[in-house]
């Protein structure tokens, strides 16, 4: 597994992966840049942080998570590697969780670059503009608590993405479920029966409802392992 997974790590270097990885937390702190540069009155380190992690949970994660199993699928799509990779002398298993491992991984990454990138942005613009400048105290173990739990209320939705670009060979399946997940989750999130839903799981977290935040959990990180588990058993066992 350690092999396959190091032989996927190599394969991320080369792709497109880590340009996205590096560019979404960069367009979040860019925003809160700007924003800053426009305000007239300080702001709590609270609300600049905590704008910035709804929009990471609310659009910019399901977006990523979309185009990341896109990507992560199409390295062996692309040149039709299948039949070569499932000859090898590995379980076939590997070949598949050690892809899903990387996409969580990648996705953890980015969480923690939307914290740094947002501070760093929210410094800057302070220096820039000093009138401006963030307030108040900043709890950085809280903020990443929360950024981490809204990476595992998001492995259900990892799963269902992953699985659907790895099981197409066309692109279109997964960008249309991820496109439609997002859509629904957004249009939906005032409704009750949308905390089901596993595109919204991730901004969850951030309710002040309670039984949301644990439902999200529950859900969202208890059942997209279950799901995350099935999708690479039932993977391992296709043949075309």
């Amino acid at each position: 597994m350690l092999a396959v997974l190091s032989v996927e790590i190599r394969k991320l270097n080369r792709s497109l992966a880590l340009v996205l990885a590096a560019t979404a937390p960069a367009l979040i702190a860019v925003f809160a840049f700007s924003m800053l540069l426009r305000s007239e009155t300080p702001w709590e380190w609270e609300r600049w942080i905590g704008s910035a992690t709804a929009i990471w949970a609310y659009f910019m994660m399901p977006m990523c998570v979309t185009a990341l199993t896109a990507l992560v699928a199409h390295m062996e799509h692309g040149p039709r590697s299948w039949d070569h990779l499932r000859a090898l002398p590995v379980p076939r298993w590997t070949l598949y969780a050690s892809k899903a491992v990387c996409v969580i991984g990648l996705v953890l990454i980015m969480s923690a670059a939307v914290l740094a990138m947002t501070i760093g942005a929210v410094v800057l613009g302070g220096l820039i503009k000093p009138e401006a400048a963030a307030a108040g105290g900043l709890d950085l173990a809280a903020h990443a608590w929360i950024l981490a739990k809204i990476a595992a209320a998001a492995v259900l939705m990892i799963a269902l993405q992953f699985w659907t670009a790895i099981r197409f060979a066309s692109f279109v399946p997964g960008l249309v479920l991820g496109i439609g997940g997002t859509f629904f989750a957004v249009v939906a999130t005032s409704a009750k029966e949308g905390v089901f839903m596993p595109w919204q799981m991730p901004v969850n977290i951030l309710a002040t409802e309670a039984w949301r935040v644990q439902t999200a959990l529950t859900l969202g990180g208890g059942l997209g392992l279950v799901v995350l588990a099935a999708a690479v058993i039932h993977l391992a066992r296709r043949e075309g």
